[in-house]
């Protein structure tokens, strides 16, 4: 059985280079990559591409390529192609020829994820934003067997209902905080706190669990949700198609500064138009400089000096003997009191990258920063 490399799988062309400010290659990209174990597509592309998140528009890629794209494999070779006088991206994947005519790809090897999985694992899955009445009817713990009354791993626990044919495989929770819009002051559902894993052994009313994990204490009350399927979705990282604005409202981090790996909450969701795989900027807000009394060019400047005085009309004077004044000035006649202070520019400090997302907000990994970021900072399109 021969193998072969180089069975072309796709070609595509960058854009022109009268746009080559759009679209800009690493100062010196390298002429060819070969596709590792644990490679993912946003450090591919960052090898090739000063802006990663062009990607797609690299690869010409339309909207439905960008949520289902070719994958790329390890073993695969990405090409980067100048002698036609216009850079070219081609990817050369290694085949196995069965016989003349036949080639089959390597179904054992998996395809390269957008991100690292490992820092987004957790949060594919959990933890969770809600409605504020969505675990209503959720099954409850109701008790544990032998009188537990703070629950853990390896108890077995009552739940309220379990019917019949419901899944076998569940997550524990409680509601916890209320994400709150810092703009618009609008609530936009509620942080539900992860607390383990359980499994079913027994349907019924009550129903019975056994608790798998436990990340913190578990009490009567606490609910539990089924466990969904874990996908890391086949997405290219990539910007959004319009302008978008939003902020960090929350971080899972104890440190008051962000770095690159840290999950943070957007205020922002499916309902703002935003996707898995959307790169945003990490804008640093402007300061704004105090206030300095506003001058004109227009007009007859004069100034003055009036003396301050007691109530009794006597002239003022300090402790010294000094007496006091007050010193203005008037523009026409009238005095200069409107005060303005300068905004600074804000200015961009990194970028994330979206990887879940709810109906008004969404979960997003920093994955470039300049310097620290901060919850309240602004996400702009980049």
């Amino acid at each position: 059985m021969n193998r072969h490399i180089i069975a072309p799988l796709l070609l595509c062309c960058l854009a022109s280079f009268a746009r080559a400010d759009d679209i800009q290659l690493q100062d010196n990209p390298p002429d060819r990559y070969t596709v590792v174990k644990g490679d993912t597509l946003w450090g591919i592309s960052g090898k090739f591409l000063k802006d990663p998140w062009r990607w797609p528009q690299v690869w010409k890629m339309n909207k439905a390529q960008i949520k289902n794209p070719h994958r790329i494999y390890p073993g695969d070779v990405v090409v980067l192609d100048l002698s036609g006088g216009q850079p070219e991206l081609r990817v050369l994947r290694e085949t196995v020829s069965l016989e003349p005519g036949t080639r089959v790809e390597p179904l054992e090897k998996k395809a390269i994820p957008p991100i690292a999985p490992s820092a987004i694992g957790p949060f594919l899955s959990q933890p969770l934003v809600i409605e504020p009445d969505q675990l209503v009817g959720s099954p409850s713990i109701i008790a544990a067997q032998e009188g537990h009354l703070i629950m853990g791993q390896g108890i077995k626990v009552y739940v309220d209902k379990i019917e019949e044919g419901e899944s076998r495989n569940w997550q524990l929770y409680r509601p916890g905080k209320m994400l709150v819009d810092p703009d618009t002051k609008e609530n936009l559902g509620i942080q539900a706190e992860y607390l383990g894993d359980a499994k079913l052994l027994r349907y019924g009313e009550p129903a019975t669990i056994e608790i798998l994990k436990a990340v913190t204490d578990i009490y009567p009350g606490d609910k539990l949700v089924k466990t969904p399927e874990v996908l890391l979705s086949e997405f290219i990282p990539h910007a959004p198609d319009t302008e978008i604005s939003g902020r960090i409202i929350s971080a899972y981090t104890a440190l008051a500064e962000l770095a690159p790996n840290d999950i943070v909450t957007l205020n922002l969701g499916k309902m703002n138009g935003i996707e898995e795989g959307h790169v945003l900027a990490i804008q640093e807000l402007g300061k704004t400089l105090p206030a300095k009394r506003k001058t004109t060019t227009n007009g007859n400047r004069t100034g003055y000096v009036n003396l301050e005085r007691n109530e009794d009309g006597s002239i003022k004077r300090d402790e010294s003997g000094k007496v006091q004044v007050r010193v203005g000035s008037t523009v026409n006649g009238e005095d200069e009191k409107e005060l303005v202070g300068v905004k600074l520019p804000d200015e961009r400090i990194g970028l994330l990258m979206v990887f879940r997302t709810f109906d008004r907000v969404s979960y997003a990994l920093i994955l470039e920063i300049q310097r620290a970021a901060h919850v309240m900072d602004v996400v702009t399109t980049p």
